[in-house]
């Protein structure tokens, strides 16, 4: 089974494809746009490029959870630094 280009793009603005947050981009251009300007038909896309994840990524969390404690540490590293500094 096939699915076009404008379903596959409604599939990703949706977040189904888990490549990015469901909302459209109003900046990306239609799939197949560049098979069209080259001179060729545009084609539908196998079932089976349609990468669907089941499990969303978890790359915001971990960025998240170093961020603190980078900051932690810094301000721990300060935190010392007055302390040793007042004595």
């Amino acid at each position: 089974m096939s699915i076009s280009g404008e379903q596959l793009r409604a599939d990703i603005d949706s977040g189904k494809t888990g490549e990015k947050v469901g909302y459209p981009d109003p900046a990306t251009a239609p799939l197949g746009t560049d098979d069209e300007a080259g001179g060729a038909r545009a084609t539908a896309y196998p079932e089976e490029q349609r990468e669907v994840k089941l499990t969303p990524r978890r790359r915001h969390a971990r960025g998240l959870a170093m961020f603190l404690s980078l900051g932690f540490a810094v301000d721990f590293c300060i935190f010392v630094s007055v302390l040793l500094g007042a004595t």
